[in-house]
């Protein structure tokens, strides 16, 4: 069973990560304001469901392959070596991540379907920019730990 927890992790990973590249290039091709309250307040709650369970599902499966992989402990015992100090940079990332992700979705729920004040629309497009390239600095860290580990 230990095998299949990887598998689950990609699976939540390539959901979670291609549908931030989606609403990405959605947010940026879609200037037209009359279109965004069109396609938004349909698109957004289904997608955001959707996300929040690949999140969880990331942070179960991530969290169970920590532990069984020996790195929980080298992690609580403060042992450094190369895995180890990509894991704990990964780690803040995601710890930032689901700060800006909670940011960007009490935002997205409290407006939908509403008019945004300048500072909800700074906030939600600056955590959905973040929640972009974030994601891409830990899949790298992802890459390295398993590449280092196989």
């Amino acid at each position: 069973m230990e095998d299949w927890f990887i598998h689950f992790h990609l699976f939540a990973a390539i959901a979670w990560i291609g549908g931030s590249i989606f609403m990405f290039v959605l947010g940026v091709s879609l200037r037209d304001k009359k279109k965004q309250q069109e396609v938004y307040p349909h698109i957004g709650p289904l997608f955001g469901y959707f996300e929040v369970v690949s999140l969880v599902i990331l942070l179960i499966s991530g969290t169970i392959m920590i532990n069984n992989d020996g790195l929980l402990d080298m992690l609580l015992n403060a042992q450094t070596n190369e895995v180890v100090e990509y894991l704990k940079n990964k780690l803040f990332l995601v710890l930032t991540l689901i700060i800006a992700t909670v940011i960007h979705f009490v935002i997205a729920y409290k407006t939908n379907g509403k008019e945004r004040t300048k500072l909800e629309n700074f906030l939600s497009r600056g955590t959905s920019m973040y929640i972009f390239f974030v994601n891409l600095f830990i899949l790298h860290y992802a890459i390295l730990i398993r590449s280092i580990m196989s």
